[in-house]
């Protein structure tokens, strides 16, 4: 063998053998002998030792061992549970097994489905239908009141209801239930009251808890007096009588008729001018103008032409009828803007945006993104300082979702004092929700209780709420 190849022969030896030696761990391994291996016993009990073992144990096959190259973890005991034995797993390992009363928050502050609708009975008399309707499948207690308008009494009431005094309010009254609605069920309750019939009576109402304070929903509607057929309505305005339109379309077509004429009476003078006919005036041969002679006439310069001008009493009528018209529609514009003038509306702060409405309890009113309605507003006691609790509900009326802010909803006294809303009072009446925290979704409906700590015996007149800083509000009269 030449010297240079023996390195490259002695190379690929090494590397042979060191792949024989790599791949002898997968090869598989025999079995050892029976009789070699001495099988690993636990030490028994005194009575295992004494027991005979059964023929079934001594005839089956002894099991191949298990390899014992490495150390295996312990097994726990149900491995070793014989044929025929069935564990039974915790129920930390079964998902789902968890039972209802550890699973937190299961049903926790969730409303019971009850819904309120207010309808104005079809009487003469003020009368309102109100369907108080349970949609879960468990009875709810329930406390439904219904507010009275101002200076009205409840003549009639169903269901054992009874009429009581507003908490916190001396000049307005309320109807109240209490009832257990079963479920799946409707409840029609009915009050009829006595008033004045010269205005729209409205009268919400709202099912609470058992306790009457958290409000579960809110209805509201409003009894009109029907008219009566024959009645005298008040006449129209003078501009919106038959006589007058008719008197005015007479004096314009009089007016129309003498411009034409005047304008008709100048063209003919005008081609009269222009030809120099002047009508049946003799010329300087004495002969009427128009005729032909048999000789020339000599040139005569025809007369100067004045030009007429309108009558005077046309002219002054003219203007006259102008300056009527001017004045008429002058003042019927400055009346309908002093009408559509609001007297009782207040000025708010800041109302840049929309228009500010006011009305009394139980009316939507409107303004830039939301809709309001108060539906009650009770109060404690008199002491020195007092919370008073407005039921609101609150609607959005954009396409999109919207936030309003706690300190721009406010509560007037009286005297002019005003209050913003109590947030940590209202979240505790909210169950600790943050009502101001969480915007409205687009054209949703919450409803939500207020809380304003106000100081001083007389309990807030006026509610003046709004979603923005730059919003006009509206305000809410509280009897």
């Amino acid at each position: 063998m030449p010297a240079s190849t023996r390195p490259h022969r002695t190379l690929a030896v090494l590397v042979h053998c060191l792949g024989v030696l790599t791949a002898l761990p997968a090869l598989p391994t025999p079995d050892p002998p029976r009789t070699a291996v001495a099988p690993v016993v636990a030490p028994a009990s005194p009575s295992a030792v004494a027991a005979p073992a059964s023929p079934s144990a001594m005839a089956a096959p002894a099991s191949p061992p298990a390899r014992t190259a490495l150390a295996e973890p312990a097994r726990p005991a149900a491995a070793t549970v014989g044929p025929g034995t069935r564990t039974t797993p915790g129920t930390g390992s079964t998902p789902g097994a968890a039972s209802p009363s550890t699973r937190p928050g299961a049903d926790r502050g969730a409303s019971p489905a009850v819904r309120v609708r207010v309808a104005p009975a079809g009487t003469p008399a003020p009368a309102y239908r109100i369907e108080v309707r349970n949609d879960g499948n468990a009875p709810v207690a329930t406390t439904v009141r219904q507010e009275l308008p101002p200076g009205s009494s409840a003549t009639t009431v169903s269901a054992g209801g009874r009429t009581t005094r507003s908490a916190g309010r001396a000049d307005s009254a309320e109807v109240t239930w209490r009832l257990t609605l079963p479920a799946r069920s409707t409840t029609t309750l009915n009050t009829a009251l006595t008033a004045a019939v010269d205005r729209p009576l409205t009268a919400p109402a709202c099912a609470f808890d058992g306790s009457g304070n958290r409000p579960y929903d809110c209805a509201t509607a409003t009894w009109q007096q029907a008219a009566k057929p024959g009645a005298d309505a008040a006449p129209p305005p003078l501009r919106q009588r038959p006589t007058t339109v008719a008197a005015a379309g007479a004096l314009l077509l009089a007016m129309l008729a003498a411009i034409g004429w005047w304008l008709l009476r100048r063209r003919r003078r005008v081609t009269d001018a222009t030809t120099g006919r002047f009508g049946a005036d003799p010329d300087l041969t004495g002969r009427p103008e128009g005729r032909g002679t048999v000789y020339p006439r000599p040139a005569v310069p025809s007369p100067a032409y004045r030009r007429r001008r309108p009558p005077v009493w046309l002219v002054v009528g003219m203007a006259l009828a102008i300056l009527a018209g001017v004045v008429g529609a002058a003042a019927w514009t400055a009346t309908t803007r002093v009408a559509a003038i609001d007297t009782g509306a207040q000025p708010t702060s800041g109302a840049w945006t929309g228009q500010g409405h006011a009305g009394p309890l139980g009316v939507p009113l409107r303004e830039a993104a939301f809709e309001f309605t108060v539906y009650r507003m009770a109060c404690d006691p008199a002491t020195a300082r007092r919370r008073c609790q407005a039921t609101v509900g609150v609607r959005n009326l954009t396409p999109q979702q919207q936030v309003w802010h706690g300190e721009l909803q406010r509560a007037y006294l009286p005297d002019g004092r005003w209050v913003g809303a109590d947030e940590p009072a209202t979240r505790a009446a909210n169950q600790g929700r943050d009502v101001f925290a969480e915007p409205v979704a687009a054209d949703g409906r919450m409803l939500v209780p207020l809380v304003f700590t106000v100081g001083g015996p007389e309990p807030p007149n006026q509610v003046e709420l709004r979603s923005g800083v730059f919003s006009a509000g509206v305000r809410v009269d509280v009897p």
